[in-house]
């Protein structure tokens, strides 16, 4: 069976030996670097299944590095791990093509569950969509195979993740989806998880999808429970 392998982005070397030790006891492949140059001439030599960021490199912000390995690698599962905690830190993260945010100190029980759940994702998304899977809603146009949706803000190539919570946005039209049903569904998270990473993921859907995403039509907030997707506004 192959060794899912790991690219770990990260300057800080205790930090780095413990991940190190944890993932490959997991089963991981790990390359570890702690530079965006070291990581930019890794990820042009090999191939990963998945990355985890640190924000803080030394010689380059962690967002330019995500936005860059997402355009060349539009379904490639990346997390952020990082002391960078703020909101607005999470939302520029998940902006930059980043499929999760955690912040330092974590639990490592949770990383590794992200870390699992990404991967399990990735694996179910391959097959998970056939040619004529085409979703059609207002005035976007979203090609669940290829990733890819026409908006009337322009043309976007979707993230693996993005793919995923939409099929189930999708699939479940009209429902009310609470949070942990979300959590446990696109996450692979535990359903008592406490993140505000799907609160800014939603967020980050309306600025695709919605024609003034201060005034939802389509990916509403449904208070106190979750989240409702409509296909057509009212």
């Amino acid at each position: 069976m192959k060794r899912p392998h790991i690219l770990l982005i990260e300057d800080e070397t205790h930090i780095a030996q413990g991940l190190i030790f944890n993932l490959e006891l997991e089963g991981f492949r790990v390359t570890h670097v702690e530079t965006g140059a070291a990581a930019r001439q890794a990820f042009r030599s090999q191939t990963f299944d998945l990355v985890v960021l640190d924000l803080m490199l030394p010689d380059s912000h962690g967002i330019d590095l995500c936005s860059e390995m997402r355009q060349l690698a539009p379904k490639l599962p990346i997390l952020i791990l990082t002391a960078l905690g703020k909101e607005l830190d999470r939302i520029s993260g998940l902006k930059a093509g980043a499929d999760d945010y955690l912040t330092k100190p974590f639990s490592l029980d949770e990383f590794l569950l992200r870390l699992h759940g990404m991967l399990r994702r990735s694996a179910w998304y391959q097959p998970a969509y056939n040619k004529e899977e085409v979703y059609n809603f207002g005035s976007n146009r979203v090609d669940l195979k290829n990733l890819q949706a026409t908006t009337a803000h322009g043309n976007i190539r979707l993230t693996e993740l993005e793919g995923r919570m939409l099929a189930i946005f999708f699939a479940k039209e009209g429902e009310t989806l609470t949070r942990a049903e979300l959590l446990e569904s696109a996450w692979g998270m535990a359903a008592d998880t406490e993140t505000r990473t799907l609160d800014n993921f939603i967020v980050r859907l309306r600025r695709y999808f919605e024609d003034n995403p201060a005034h939802p039509q389509h990916f509403l907030t449904v208070r106190g429970r979750g989240y409702r997707f409509i296909k057509e506004s009212g």
